[in-house]
């Protein structure tokens, strides 16, 4: 009895040190934590400030954004990797703000979108945009393949120029285990192509046969960034932006299930894992089945709409920080040795998109 009695009194001793010494080993890893990763967020974070600087005196000058926070955050960081690379010290936190932060702004991107938005306009015209998309993607991939671009790469070309740019690059990226260089790259020619979109739909405007809705419409098809769509559509009317605004959401939502798609493909066809295909959730990265999930929240209104603002603002200003980081990691001379088969899969993705939403136009409206 007396055995039993110390060997309680020892197993109760150790459960309380092991119980004491919980809380001060918790505290001192999240302080590792932080010292580890601090200097490389606090480098994004002042990118970041630079780039909204840089973004104000473009609007002042210019009297509108035609290059956004994303792209100038991007140019930031390449910047300062050409003139100097960030050492061991910085790189901890620049890894995180490209790829932990990235992921949770994806997540909340999700209550941006709302499913019921996208059938107001009915179902045909979803239908439409979804084939469109899937056109796209294979056409550009097809191109890339012609242009001998790296297939990774090509495919952050079609769904750059195929959904939403920016953000689709950035979410597609991680499932085909795309490098910075090409990520970086494909960004810069994708905002150059919508740029040049941006500005010569509305020079083109009164020459084209389209109407106010069909003007916005193909703002909307080809357009890749929301403000652009607004800009480029407005050459065409005021209702134009409500249609282009209205397809521009219905091209966003393939977002998640193209990232689905592209991870269960890359996985089967680099991984050898095509005996396990029938595990596709395995495969799909978390943070697309956190984005779905907000837009199905979104859209059952289950985020109070007083949320939704401060999630969508808080999405984009971890995609810039993202930006920012992605940029310190771009080796400016790689991007320039991919430059000409790059510069030829988007000009000819581009176009294909165009031919494509016009044909598409003609035939629905």
């Amino acid at each position: 009895m007396e055995q039993l009695s110390l060997i309680f009194c020892k197993e109760r001793d150790i459960a309380m040190l092991t119980t004491s010494q919980v809380q001060p080993l918790f505290k001192q890893r999240i302080f590792d934590v932080i010292s580890h990763n601090l200097p490389g967020v606090l480098l994004c974070l002042a990118l970041t400030g630079v780039a909204y600087f840089c973004q104000q005196i473009e609007g002042f000058l210019c009297g509108k954004i035609w290059l956004e926070m994303l792209n100038l955050a991007l140019i930031a960081g390449v910047v300062v990797r050409a003139a100097r690379k960030p050492d061991h010290l910085w790189q901890p936190g620049i890894r995180t703000c490209s790829k932990t932060l990235l992921n949770i702004g994806i997540v909340l991107l999700g209550a941006s979108f709302s499913i019921d938005a996208a059938f107001s306009a009915g179902p045909w015209l979803l239908v439409g945009v979804m084939a469109l998309v899937a056109f796209s993607l294979i056409f550009t991939s097809c191109i890339g393949r012609m242009m001998g671009l790296p297939m990774p790469q090509t495919l952050l070309v079609a769904c750059g120029n195929s959904i939403c740019g920016n953000s689709a690059i950035m979410a597609a990226a991680p499932t085909i285990h795309a490098k910075d260089e090409d990520i970086g790259a494909t960004i810069a020619f994708t905002a150059a192509g919508g740029l040049v979109l941006v500005v010569g739909l509305p020079l083109v405007a009164p020459f084209l046969p389209l109407d106010s809705r069909t003007g916005g419409a193909l703002a909307g098809l080809t357009v890749y960034a929301v403000p652009q769509v607004t800009a480029a559509a407005s050459a065409f009317g005021p209702s134009a932006t409500h249609i282009g605004m209205l397809v521009k959401l219905m091209r966003v939502l393939m977002l998640g299930p193209v990232c689905i798609v592209l991870s269960i493909l890359h996985a089967r066809l680099n991984r050898g894992q095509v005996q396990h295909a029938h595990r596709a959730p395995q495969m799909v990265p978390w943070y697309i089945v956190g984005f779905i999930i907000m837009m199905i929240a979104r859209s059952m209104n289950v985020i109070p709409h007083e949320l939704i603002m401060p999630l969508s603002l808080t999405a984009n200003f971890l995609t810039i920080l993202a930006m920012a980081a992605l940029g310190l990691c771009i080796d400016i001379r790689s991007v320039f040795r991919a430059g000409r088969p790059l510069l030829l899969t988007e000009g000819f993705s581009l176009l294909g998109l165009i031919c494509a939403s016009m044909l598409l136009l003609k035939v629905m409206f």
